[in-house]
Protein backbone atom coordinates (compact mmCIF):
# COMPACT_ATOMS: atom_id res chain seq x y z
CA UNK A 1 0.00 0.00 0.00
CA UNK A 2 1.28 3.41 -1.06
CA UNK A 3 2.77 5.56 1.86
CA UNK A 4 -0.52 8.19 3.14
CA UNK A 5 0.12 11.46 5.42
CA UNK A 6 -2.20 10.68 8.03
CA UNK A 7 -1.31 14.08 9.58
CA UNK A 8 -2.14 15.40 6.68
CA UNK A 9 -5.47 13.81 5.97
CA UNK A 10 -6.69 14.42 9.19
CA UNK A 11 -6.12 18.39 9.00
CA UNK A 12 -8.31 18.12 5.60
CA UNK A 13 -10.98 16.15 6.59
CA UNK A 14 -11.24 18.64 9.67
CA UNK A 15 -10.94 21.22 7.79
CA UNK A 16 -13.93 19.75 5.26
CA UNK A 17 -16.31 18.87 8.18
CA UNK A 18 -18.30 21.91 8.33
CA UNK A 19 -18.79 21.68 4.42
CA UNK A 20 -19.42 17.81 5.22
CA UNK A 21 -22.49 18.61 7.15
CA UNK A 22 -23.82 20.96 4.85
CA UNK A 23 -23.62 18.20 2.41
CA UNK A 24 -25.38 15.56 4.38
CA UNK A 25 -28.18 17.48 4.97
CA UNK A 26 -28.21 18.48 1.65
CA UNK A 27 -28.78 14.97 1.00
CA UNK A 28 -30.96 13.92 3.95
CA UNK A 29 -33.33 16.55 2.07
CA UNK A 30 -33.47 14.95 -0.88
CA UNK A 31 -33.12 11.06 -0.40
CA UNK A 32 -35.89 9.67 -1.33
CA UNK A 33 -36.64 6.23 1.50
CA UNK A 34 -36.98 3.16 -0.69
CA UNK A 35 -38.29 -0.32 0.24
CA UNK A 36 -36.82 -3.33 -1.52
CA UNK A 37 -39.83 -5.40 -0.90
CA UNK A 38 -41.90 -2.50 -2.82
CA UNK A 39 -39.87 -4.04 -5.94
CA UNK A 40 -40.42 -7.27 -6.54
CA UNK A 41 -42.63 -9.59 -8.11
CA UNK A 42 -43.24 -12.25 -5.57
CA UNK A 43 -46.45 -13.35 -7.28
CA UNK A 44 -43.54 -15.48 -9.52
CA UNK A 45 -41.81 -17.44 -6.99
CA UNK A 46 -41.73 -20.84 -6.76
CA UNK A 47 -40.02 -22.91 -4.18
CA UNK A 48 -36.78 -24.23 -5.08
CA UNK A 49 -37.11 -27.53 -2.92
CA UNK A 50 -40.10 -28.59 -5.19
CA UNK A 51 -38.89 -27.15 -8.31
CA UNK A 52 -35.21 -26.43 -8.21
CA UNK A 53 -33.67 -23.90 -10.93
CA UNK A 54 -32.37 -25.08 -14.49
CA UNK A 55 -31.22 -22.91 -17.50
CA UNK A 56 -34.39 -22.61 -19.10
CA UNK A 57 -36.16 -20.55 -16.86
CA UNK A 58 -34.69 -17.19 -17.03
CA UNK A 59 -36.19 -14.62 -18.80
CA UNK A 60 -32.79 -12.26 -19.40
CA UNK A 61 -30.26 -13.96 -21.28
CA UNK A 62 -26.83 -13.43 -22.47
CA UNK A 63 -25.48 -10.08 -21.66
CA UNK A 64 -28.26 -9.40 -19.36
CA UNK A 65 -27.57 -11.97 -16.87
CA UNK A 66 -23.78 -11.24 -17.34
CA UNK A 67 -24.33 -7.33 -16.29
CA UNK A 68 -27.00 -8.12 -13.94
CA UNK A 69 -24.80 -10.76 -12.20
CA UNK A 70 -21.19 -8.48 -12.19
CA UNK A 71 -23.54 -5.21 -10.66
CA UNK A 72 -25.06 -7.75 -8.22
CA UNK A 73 -21.52 -9.35 -6.97
CA UNK A 74 -19.82 -5.85 -7.44
CA UNK A 75 -22.34 -4.56 -4.49
CA UNK A 76 -22.01 -7.84 -2.43
CA UNK A 77 -18.63 -6.52 -1.44
CA UNK A 78 -20.22 -3.71 0.32
CA UNK A 79 -18.02 -5.02 3.57
CA UNK A 80 -15.07 -4.04 2.08
CA UNK A 81 -15.88 -0.79 0.81
CA UNK A 82 -17.28 0.04 4.20
CA UNK A 83 -14.03 -0.91 5.74
CA UNK A 84 -12.10 1.49 2.99
CA UNK A 85 -14.27 4.43 3.06
CA UNK A 86 -13.94 4.48 6.85
CA UNK A 87 -10.16 3.93 6.26
CA UNK A 88 -10.33 7.21 4.51
CA UNK A 89 -12.67 9.62 6.16
CA UNK A 90 -13.31 7.96 9.31
CA UNK A 91 -10.66 10.02 11.19
CA UNK A 92 -12.82 12.95 10.94
CA UNK A 93 -15.56 13.89 13.29
CA UNK A 94 -19.27 14.50 12.94
CA UNK A 95 -20.67 14.94 9.55
CA UNK A 96 -17.92 12.38 8.06
CA UNK A 97 -19.22 9.23 10.41
CA UNK A 98 -22.38 10.12 9.42
CA UNK A 99 -22.24 10.17 6.23
CA UNK A 100 -20.18 6.98 6.11
CA UNK A 101 -22.98 5.31 8.25
CA UNK A 102 -25.75 6.82 5.94
CA UNK A 103 -23.84 5.79 2.61
CA UNK A 104 -23.33 2.02 4.05
CA UNK A 105 -26.89 2.19 4.83
CA UNK A 106 -28.07 3.48 1.67
CA UNK A 107 -26.02 1.04 -0.54
CA UNK A 108 -26.51 -2.50 1.59
CA UNK A 109 -30.53 -1.92 0.08
CA UNK A 110 -29.12 -2.33 -3.58
CA UNK A 111 -27.45 -6.30 -3.27
CA UNK A 112 -30.72 -6.72 -1.75
CA UNK A 113 -33.44 -5.30 -4.20
CA UNK A 114 -30.84 -7.10 -6.88
CA UNK A 115 -30.78 -10.70 -5.42
CA UNK A 116 -34.63 -10.92 -4.23
CA UNK A 117 -34.76 -9.72 -8.07
CA UNK A 118 -32.95 -12.32 -9.42
CA UNK A 119 -34.40 -15.20 -7.04
CA UNK A 120 -37.75 -14.61 -7.48
CA UNK A 121 -37.69 -14.33 -11.17
CA UNK A 122 -35.04 -17.23 -11.63
CA UNK A 123 -33.11 -15.22 -14.29
CA UNK A 124 -30.19 -16.19 -12.31
CA UNK A 125 -28.89 -19.42 -10.79
CA UNK A 126 -29.31 -18.38 -7.08
CA UNK A 127 -26.60 -21.53 -6.09
CA UNK A 128 -24.06 -19.86 -8.64
CA UNK A 129 -24.95 -16.31 -7.00
CA UNK A 130 -24.46 -17.70 -3.54
CA UNK A 131 -21.34 -18.86 -4.28
CA UNK A 132 -19.92 -15.55 -5.81
CA UNK A 133 -20.87 -13.85 -3.10
CA UNK A 134 -19.02 -16.08 -0.95
CA UNK A 135 -16.02 -15.73 -3.51
CA UNK A 136 -16.26 -12.06 -3.69
CA UNK A 137 -16.72 -11.52 0.17
CA UNK A 138 -13.45 -13.79 0.85
CA UNK A 139 -11.19 -12.20 -1.48
CA UNK A 140 -12.89 -8.95 -0.77
CA UNK A 141 -11.36 -5.65 -2.01
CA UNK A 142 -8.85 -3.48 -1.30
CA UNK A 143 -6.76 -0.59 -2.84
CA UNK A 144 -2.97 0.37 -2.86
CA UNK A 145 -3.73 4.15 -0.92
CA UNK A 146 -6.46 4.96 1.61
CA UNK A 147 -5.27 8.83 0.97
CA UNK A 148 -8.09 11.13 1.23
CA UNK A 149 -8.15 12.88 -1.43
CA UNK A 150 -7.46 10.03 -3.62
CA UNK A 151 -10.35 8.42 -2.16
CA UNK A 152 -12.57 11.18 -2.56
CA UNK A 153 -11.62 11.37 -6.18
CA UNK A 154 -12.09 7.76 -7.01
CA UNK A 155 -15.49 7.39 -5.07
CA UNK A 156 -16.88 10.48 -7.14
CA UNK A 157 -16.16 8.86 -10.38
CA UNK A 158 -17.05 4.89 -9.53
CA UNK A 159 -20.48 6.68 -8.28
CA UNK A 160 -21.14 8.11 -11.51
CA UNK A 161 -19.50 4.79 -13.11
CA UNK A 162 -21.74 2.45 -11.73
CA UNK A 163 -25.11 4.47 -12.04
CA UNK A 164 -24.59 4.67 -15.47
CA UNK A 165 -23.54 0.97 -15.44
CA UNK A 166 -27.14 -0.43 -13.81
CA UNK A 167 -29.10 2.11 -15.43
CA UNK A 168 -28.34 0.61 -19.00
CA UNK A 169 -28.05 -2.43 -17.67
CA UNK A 170 -31.96 -1.91 -16.88
CA UNK A 171 -33.14 -0.53 -20.41
CA UNK A 172 -30.87 -3.13 -21.63
CA UNK A 173 -33.09 -5.98 -20.45
CA UNK A 174 -35.93 -4.64 -21.16
CA UNK A 175 -37.99 -6.03 -18.37
CA UNK A 176 -40.03 -3.23 -17.04
CA UNK A 177 -39.35 -4.55 -13.22
CA UNK A 178 -35.52 -4.92 -13.92
CA UNK A 179 -35.20 -1.54 -15.29
CA UNK A 180 -37.33 -0.03 -12.33
CA UNK A 181 -35.35 -1.23 -9.65
CA UNK A 182 -32.27 -0.13 -11.56
CA UNK A 183 -33.36 3.38 -12.31
CA UNK A 184 -33.71 3.34 -8.32
CA UNK A 185 -30.45 2.04 -7.86
CA UNK A 186 -29.16 4.78 -10.30
CA UNK A 187 -30.86 7.47 -8.42
CA UNK A 188 -28.86 6.87 -5.01
CA UNK A 189 -25.16 6.29 -7.10
CA UNK A 190 -25.86 9.71 -8.42
CA UNK A 191 -26.99 11.50 -5.23
CA UNK A 192 -23.59 9.68 -3.70
CA UNK A 193 -21.75 10.69 -6.10
CA UNK A 194 -22.90 14.69 -5.89
CA UNK A 195 -21.56 14.23 -2.72
CA UNK A 196 -18.33 13.03 -3.06
CA UNK A 197 -17.84 15.40 -6.12
CA UNK A 198 -18.68 18.40 -4.04
CA UNK A 199 -16.84 17.72 -1.55
CA UNK A 200 -13.73 16.95 -3.28
CA UNK A 201 -14.81 20.52 -4.88
CA UNK A 202 -14.43 22.02 -1.51
CA UNK A 203 -11.04 20.47 -1.30
CA UNK A 204 -9.71 21.19 -4.77
CA UNK A 205 -10.30 24.94 -3.01
CA UNK A 206 -8.01 24.30 0.18
CA UNK A 207 -4.99 22.03 -1.51
CA UNK A 208 -5.56 22.91 -5.20
CA UNK A 209 -2.19 21.17 -6.41
CA UNK A 210 -2.50 18.48 -4.24
CA UNK A 211 -5.99 17.77 -5.26
CA UNK A 212 -5.32 17.61 -8.73
CA UNK A 213 -2.54 15.29 -8.30
CA UNK A 214 -4.66 13.30 -6.22
CA UNK A 215 -7.78 13.14 -9.54
CA UNK A 216 -5.51 12.39 -11.85
CA UNK A 217 -3.99 9.50 -9.92
CA UNK A 218 -7.52 8.23 -9.95
CA UNK A 219 -8.07 8.61 -13.59
CA UNK A 220 -4.91 7.31 -14.84
CA UNK A 221 -5.73 4.05 -12.42
CA UNK A 222 -9.44 3.95 -12.54
CA UNK A 223 -10.86 0.38 -12.50
CA UNK A 224 -14.37 -0.75 -11.16
CA UNK A 225 -14.23 -2.24 -8.33
CA UNK A 226 -16.05 -5.65 -9.19
CA UNK A 227 -12.82 -6.07 -11.26
CA UNK A 228 -11.58 -8.65 -9.30
CA UNK A 229 -15.12 -10.90 -9.80
CA UNK A 230 -13.64 -14.13 -12.16
CA UNK A 231 -14.04 -13.75 -15.69
CA UNK A 232 -14.41 -9.57 -15.28
CA UNK A 233 -12.64 -8.98 -18.40
CA UNK A 234 -14.31 -11.53 -20.61
CA UNK A 235 -17.79 -10.14 -19.03
CA UNK A 236 -16.92 -6.61 -19.27
CA UNK A 237 -15.67 -7.02 -22.60
CA UNK A 238 -19.10 -8.62 -23.66
CA UNK A 239 -21.03 -5.40 -21.45
CA UNK A 240 -18.72 -2.88 -23.31
CA UNK A 241 -20.30 -4.47 -26.51
CA UNK A 242 -23.42 -4.18 -25.80
CA UNK A 243 -23.42 -0.72 -25.28
CA UNK A 244 -23.97 -1.04 -21.44
CA UNK A 245 -20.88 0.38 -20.42
CA UNK A 246 -17.53 1.05 -22.69
CA UNK A 247 -14.81 3.08 -23.14
CA UNK A 248 -16.72 5.99 -25.14
CA UNK A 249 -19.28 5.98 -21.95
CA UNK A 250 -16.25 6.08 -19.23
CA UNK A 251 -14.80 8.97 -20.95
CA UNK A 252 -17.44 11.13 -22.26
CA UNK A 253 -20.37 10.28 -19.34
CA UNK A 254 -17.99 9.47 -16.29
CA UNK A 255 -14.36 11.05 -16.21
CA UNK A 256 -15.33 14.61 -18.68
CA UNK A 257 -18.23 15.66 -16.81
CA UNK A 258 -17.04 15.56 -13.25
CA UNK A 259 -13.65 16.95 -14.51
CA UNK A 260 -15.65 20.10 -15.95
CA UNK A 261 -17.44 20.33 -12.94
CA UNK A 262 -14.19 20.30 -11.20
CA UNK A 263 -12.96 23.23 -14.07
CA UNK A 264 -9.48 21.17 -13.27
CA UNK A 265 -8.02 22.67 -16.95
CA UNK A 266 -9.02 26.02 -15.62
CA UNK A 267 -7.13 26.26 -12.34
CA UNK A 268 -4.64 28.93 -11.72
CA UNK A 269 -1.82 29.10 -9.20
CA UNK A 270 -1.30 25.27 -9.19
CA UNK A 271 2.94 24.09 -8.70
CA UNK A 272 4.98 22.53 -10.76
CA UNK A 273 3.88 18.97 -9.97
CA UNK A 274 0.44 19.27 -10.37
CA UNK A 275 0.74 21.22 -13.92
CA UNK A 276 2.43 18.22 -15.03
CA UNK A 277 -0.12 16.10 -13.65
CA UNK A 278 -2.98 17.81 -15.33
CA UNK A 279 -0.80 17.42 -18.78
CA UNK A 280 -0.63 13.85 -17.67
CA UNK A 281 -4.47 14.12 -17.19
CA UNK A 282 -5.03 16.07 -20.88
CA UNK A 283 -2.65 13.52 -22.97
CA UNK A 284 -4.94 10.73 -21.04
CA UNK A 285 -8.10 11.94 -22.11
CA UNK A 286 -6.64 12.33 -25.93
CA UNK A 287 -5.37 8.79 -25.51
CA UNK A 288 -9.03 7.47 -24.77
CA UNK A 289 -10.83 9.64 -27.64
CA UNK A 290 -8.96 7.94 -30.15
CA UNK A 291 -9.49 4.39 -28.24
CA UNK A 292 -13.20 5.39 -28.23
CA UNK A 293 -13.70 5.76 -32.02
CA UNK A 294 -11.52 2.88 -32.54
CA UNK A 295 -14.15 0.90 -30.64
CA UNK A 296 -16.84 2.45 -32.35
CA UNK A 297 -15.30 2.14 -35.96
CA UNK A 298 -15.27 -2.23 -34.62
CA UNK A 299 -18.60 -1.78 -33.03
CA UNK A 300 -20.19 -0.03 -36.51
CA UNK A 301 -18.83 -2.62 -38.62
CA UNK A 302 -19.74 -5.42 -36.50
CA UNK A 303 -23.56 -3.85 -36.26
CA UNK A 304 -25.03 -6.14 -37.79
CA UNK A 305 -23.75 -9.23 -35.64
CA UNK A 306 -25.36 -7.07 -32.27
CA UNK A 307 -28.30 -5.90 -33.30
CA UNK A 308 -29.33 -5.07 -29.66
CA UNK A 309 -26.51 -2.76 -28.88
CA UNK A 310 -27.49 0.47 -27.08
CA UNK A 311 -27.77 3.03 -28.98
CA UNK A 312 -26.35 5.39 -26.29
CA UNK A 313 -26.48 5.48 -22.88
CA UNK A 314 -29.49 7.30 -20.47
CA UNK A 315 -26.86 8.74 -18.01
Amino acid sequence: MLERNVHEDVALLNELEPEAGRLYDRHDKVAQEWFPHDFIPYRLGRDFDKEPWTPDQPRLTGVAQTSFEVNLLTEDNLPSYHRLIHGMFGAGDGAWINWIGRWTAEEGRHAIVLRDYLTVTRNLDPVALERGRMTQLMQGYDRDTIDTLRGLAYVAFQELATRISHKNTGRYSQDPVADRIMARIAADENLHMVFYRDILGAALKIQPSRAVQAIVAEVLAFEMPGAGIPGFLRKAAAIAKAGIYDIRIHRDEVLMPIIKHWRIFELTGLDAAAEEARQRLADHLDKLEVSAKRFEQKMAAANGANPDRLVRSAG
